[in-house]
């Protein structure tokens, strides 16, 4: 089948932030007194939007983040991106031929406006994404795992959602797109294969990426 419109996920997908970004986290929450692992963090937020770490933390422990919790998390995030974030390799040549093969593609993240640019300021993906292709959790009421971003992100690019396919990274993401009837890709670069169920397919580098929307 070939896709109308391809859909992918910004962090772990575009520009390599997870292992960052996640790192950042769980020495925040630790040092908040909620002690969190590197790998907790990427079990329970990983392809979230921010308020989950909220409401899980509340969930589990009856206390509230502090009211400056996500800028101060930004704050430290996106300082971090400025000295380390690269895009994910491989992801510049898959554009390129989604370009050269006239194949529209567009973002749909659970991270801000404000994170995406960041990134991909810091990557030089901006060249590749106009202002329209860019879509956020903020722009919907519910982000993943409801299936609201990608729908809103297909109906904006002028494509049903079954012509669509998403390239996502985890088990939120993928939960996600097929609530939305979406095909989805599973890229394995930080979450193992069998935490992405329901997948139309598996990928471990962007190369393999290339031939699959081919």
């Amino acid at each position: 089948m070939r896709y109308e419109l391809v859909i992918f996920d910004n962090d772990g997908v575009l520009v390599d932030s997870e292992p960052i970004s996640n790192t950042i986290l769980a020495e925040y929450l630790t040092e908040l007194g909620h002690p969190t692992s590197y790998q907790e963090s990427l079990r329970d937020y990983m392809g979230a939007a921010v308020h989950r770490v909220h409401d899980l933390v509340e969930e589990r422990t009856g206390e509230k983040l502090p009211p400056d919790f996500d800028a101060m998390l930004h704050s430290r995030i996106f300082a971090a991106f400025e000295q380390e974030l690269e895009p994910v390799p491989g992801v510049e040549d898959v554009l390129g031929k989604l370009v050269a093969d006239g194949v529209p593609y567009c973002v749909a993240s659970s991270g801000s406006h404000e994170r995406i640019r960041v990134g991909h300021r810091k990557t030089g993906l901006d060249q590749w994404f106009e202002e329209e292709w860019i879509f956020s959790a903020e722009d919907v009421g519910h982000g993943k795992p409801a299936p609201d971003l990608f729908l809103l992100a297909a109906e904006r690019m002028g494509v049903a959602p079954e012509r669509c396919v998403v390239i996502e990274d985890s088990p939120l993401g993928v939960e996600s797109a097929r609530a939305a009837g979406m095909a989805v890709y599973g890229f394995t670069s930080m979450m193992p294969a069998d935490r992405l169920a329901g997948v139309t397919g598996h990928f471990s580098d962007m190369s393999q990426l290339r031939e699959l929307l081919a």
